[in-house]
């Protein structure tokens, strides 16, 4: 039987059921979280990474969590936040240029033993890749996960009018990718 994210907090609120409370709470949202975050770093190995410190970092801070959004938004901050953070790390360490990030990436999708795509979704996840940042979160996160312009607006603290504008660039950026890779 799941719980209600009511049921969850109220465990997480008493010391005796704190590791419970816990546990059931990395098993409600894991999987969720695991593939939002894997949208934005990619590889299996890098969202594991992301995932844990995801979690170690909501481990710390539950106790300030008021309330104020859904538990799924307040968790989808964080993971979004972690997953931004990994990247800004991971791009300061890298020194290669541009056009060999982009080789880069292709190599790592066809590599990767978890990618299981067709060339239609490799395709576009190097489309999604010519995307600046912001623009590839809200695609990935309203395109993939489904989430509503209120949830993403308290995810991202920015207004729906801006999240919908990125959501239509990034849809009409991913388009031409794939209209020129398709006549190309």
């Amino acid at each position: 039987m799941e719980m209600t994210d009511d049921q969850i907090l109220s465990l997480l609120q008493t010391e005796e059921n704190y590791e419970k409370g816990f546990r059931v709470l990395m098993e409600a949202y894991q999987e969720r979280l695991y593939w939002h975050i894997r949208k934005m770093v990619h590889q299996h190995d890098d969202a594991n990474d992301v995932i844990q410190n995801t979690f170690i970092k909501v481990y710390r801070s539950i106790g300030k969590f008021e309330g104020k959004s859904k538990l799924y938004t307040w968790l989808y901050r964080i993971a979004t936040n972690e997953s931004i953070t990994f990247l800004n790390k991971k791009k300061k360490k890298a020194t290669s240029s541009i056009d060999d990030e982009d080789a880069n990436l292709s190599n790592r999708l066809k590599a990767d033993e978890y990618f299981d795509g067709d060339e239609i979704q490799y395709q576009l996840q190097l489309a999604l890749e010519t995307l600046p940042e912001k623009q590839k979160m809200v695609f990935n996160m309203r395109y993939f996960d489904e989430v509503s312009y209120a949830d993403m607006s308290e995810i991202l603290e920015t207004s729906v009018g801006a999240l919908k504008a990125s959501y239509h660039h990034a849809s009409k950026k991913i388009e031409a990718f794939l209209k020129a890779s398709v006549d190309g």
